[in-house]
């Protein structure tokens, strides 16, 4: 049935669907996994990274990327399709500085980039982004009425092809992310520290990344402008206490198996 429809992107299948946005959807599905983590005012993004060629200068593939000075963004699909759509947003955050001077919030961007990949859905001669974006930020500290600061709380929003976006605790987009959501829907809590929240990042991402931590590209926003990125010592330290966590529990499954088992044996 498909194949009278996926030619042209404005047709409809009779059953309501544009099969090249679902194609879209698919090739974000092939991208490299990306997870989001909200915590007590901080939100950490962590990506998985492809193994860079022996001769080529790793510095050129950036899989998390600062939009604005609060803001950070990674994807999952096509990285190329992903590059125009960083610069009009990019281009889309001075330009709101200039006319309002004022810097703009997480969701204004995130409806932003989502209105490009709607438009992008319906018109003839195009094709929709074949990319999904996970971005994370604050906003601006804001005041009460009576003088006081408010201090802004960290967001983390998702976009898909089709256009739509929604706000996440704590999410995850790309290869197996129904998987590392499981796993974030079981683990997570609210008020994570910064760096129980890191932890609960790098965790996820081991669930599909099986080459540790060199892998692993982890950014940390923990205010209005203050975004850091974890050195391969830092990843690689949590690393290792996930991994002597993992076969500490493996070592008292091992224990409790083999107490039932003697136990059994003593009551024959």
């Amino acid at each position: 049935m498909s194949r009278s429809y996926d030619r042209a992107l404005t047709v409809f299948s009779p059953d309501g669907h544009l099969f090249q946005v679902e194609y879209a959807g698919e090739a974000v599905k092939r991208g490299t996994c990306a997870v989001g983590v909200r915590g007590k005012g901080v939100a950490v993004l962590g990506v998985e990274k492809k193994s860079t060629l022996q001769l080529q200068d790793p510095r050129t593939v950036r899989k998390v990327v600062v939009v604005d000075e609060h803001v950070v963004l990674a994807f999952a699909g096509l990285t190329a399709d992903a590059r125009i759509l960083i610069d009009k947003a990019r281009i889309e955050c001075q330009s709101h500085r200039l006319t309002v001077e004022d810097p703009v919030t997480v969701e204004y961007i995130t409806r932003h980039i989502a209105g490009i990949q709607q438009r992008y859905t319906q018109s003839g001669g195009v094709r929709p982004f074949g990319i999904s974006t996970l971005i994370v930020g604050f906003d601006q500290d804001g005041g009460d009425e009576h003088g006081n600061v408010v201090k802004s709380q960290p967001k983390i929003y998702t976009t898909e092809p089709s256009g739509i976006y929604s706000a996440w605790k704590a999410v995850a987009i790309g290869r197996s992310s129904k998987t590392v959501r499981e796993f974030l829907e079981k683990n997570w809590k609210a008020d994570l520290e910064a760096e129980e929240a890191i932890k609960l990042t790098i965790k996820s991402l081991l669930e599909v990344v099986q080459t540790g931590a060199k892998n692993i590209e982890v950014a940390v926003v923990e205010g209005f402008g203050q975004i850091r990125n974890l050195t391969l010592e830092e990843i690689t330290k949590v690393v290792q206490e996930i991994e002597k966590e993992k076969e500490a529990e493996q070592e008292r499954k091992r224990n409790r198996l083999a107490a039932t088992a003697a136990g059994q044996a003593a009551m024959r």
